[in-house]
């Protein structure tokens, strides 16, 4: 069965607004993420390899390999959240004969994935939401537009990530780890909206 990033994008939104669980939030924050990501890309091309932009030209070519990495890892995480969601439904079916202890054990092994790979995303998003002022700063300004469409669509993915991380952490009973991953994340976000604004206000004061 091919994976979701496979499938044309129609056939995606349609299963997104369909009664099934998966693809929900999770693999649309990755989706989010990806396209910021992919616009810094687009950023990136459109500044290599013209002479006027040869002062930056390395520095455009260092930051496009990145960029094309953190939109592999979120193209990755959009087939994750459906697979963890998945693996989270298979546990919580387990029959009800089963051993009590041994159904509660493989449900909250479960979840503690589901609140990793949220928090993974949500990870790549804020490096995007970095990249994208660089994008922003030294890419050329005919497509600087586009950085900003990257800063604000790695935010939207990060906020989103987030929610998923807040739900699943709040299903766990070991609470020294859902508090570690609720502080990874708190971490993590703590400067997200400052710079955000920050570099969308920076991109539309150049427009």
């Amino acid at each position: 069965m091919s994976e979701i990033k496979d499938q044309p994008i129609q056939q995606f939104l349609d299963e997104l607004a369909s009664k099934s669980a998966t693809p929900g939030g999770g693999s649309a924050a990755a989706i989010m993420g990806a396209q910021g990501a992919a616009l810094i890309s687009m950023v990136c091309n459109l500044t290599i390899g013209k002479p006027k932009f040869a002062e930056v030209e390395s520095e455009m070519q260092a930051l496009l390999a990145q960029a094309e990495d953190l939109r592999a890892q979120l193209t990755d995480f959009i087939q994750a959240d459906v697979d963890v969601f998945n693996r989270v439904m298979a546990a919580y079916g387990l029959p009800k004969e089963t051993d009590k202890a041994a159904r509660s054990s493989a449900i909250q092994t479960v979840m503690k994935d589901a609140t990793i790979v949220p928090l993974e995303c949500a990870k790549a998003c804020a490096k995007t939401i970095t990249l994208s002022q660089i994008a922003a700063e030294k890419g050329n300004p005919n497509v600087i537009s586009d950085a900003g469409a990257a800063v604000m669509a790695a935010y939207g993915g990060l906020k989103t990530a987030a929610l998923n991380v807040y739900i699943n952490a709040g299903s766990l009973k070991d609470r020294d780890f859902a508090e570690a991953k609720i502080a990874e994340l708190a971490a993590i976000m703590q400067d997200a909206e400052t710079t955000t604004e920050a570099i969308y206000q920076v991109i539309k004061a150049k427009l």
